[in-house]
């Protein structure tokens, strides 16, 4: 997926959201937008099997919310990756789909998406398979208390958080001024701690959704 062109579908009822969606990602060479809609309705009808790769939805939408729509589509196109943007915490509703999803889907903030690299990364890496949290909820993240997650030293807590924001191992190494060896013995690590098995990919969705499922943030606006 990292070397195609990444076909993005938005449904977004906010005229001038959608507008900078489609710019930004339209800009990118390895995204284009097939389809921009404003509600549940037009994205039904556009929406078809094989169509799109990843879908932006809005979360509350004027005919109905992203988190169905997102849940109905990928039913009919199991290979469909989801992100939801909303300008209000949703955390909740995000983890309840993530179990019965066919793919893990993603979730960022209104706020971020207006950051062209945020938006962009995160894109590119639900596409891969990985999932994505905002980086404004993760850096508010802190672990619970008595989970495995809190039981990692702080070095290898920076490094998941990156991890789930999405960035690469080289990415997050350059972010926390170390190589990408250190990066991948610190997953590794992580891997093992939180009881982890599995190939790399499985690997690194699964620590993500420990981190979600393992810490607690607020959301203020």
């Amino acid at each position: 997926m990292t070397d195609q062109v990444v076909r993005v579908g938005i449904v977004e009822d906010e005229a001038l959201m959608r507008g900078m969606l489609e710019q930004t990602l339209s800009a990118e060479p390895n995204l284009t937008v097939v389809h921009s809609v404003p509600g549940v309705t037009e994205a039904r009808l556009v929406f078809t099997p094989g169509s799109v790769d990843v879908a932006l939805l809005d979360v509350h939408l004027p005919d109905g919310n992203g988190v169905a729509l997102g849940v109905q589509l990928q039913r009919q196109d199991p290979q469909l990756a989801v992100m939801l943007l909303s300008s209000e915490d949703v955390m909740g509703l995000f983890t309840s789909v993530q179990a019965d999803a066919p793919r893990p889907w993603s979730y960022l903030s209104k706020r971020s998406s207006f950051a062209r690299d945020v938006l962009v990364r995160a894109v590119a890496a639900t596409a891969s398979g990985q999932v994505v949290v905002d980086p404004y909820l993760v850096q508010r993240s802190e672990p619970r208390g008595g989970s495995a997650v809190a039981d990692l030293t702080p070095a290898q807590f920076g490094v998941l958080r990156l991890v789930a924001e999405g960035l690469s191992n080289q990415a997050a190494g350059e972010r926390l001024g170390i190589n990408t060896r250190s990066v991948e013995s610190h997953l590794k690590s992580i891997y093992q701690r939180l009881g982890i098995d599995g190939d790399g990919s499985n690997r690194r969705v699964a620590a993500v959704l420990a981190f979600i499922e393992q810490t607690g943030r607020t959301w203020r606006t």
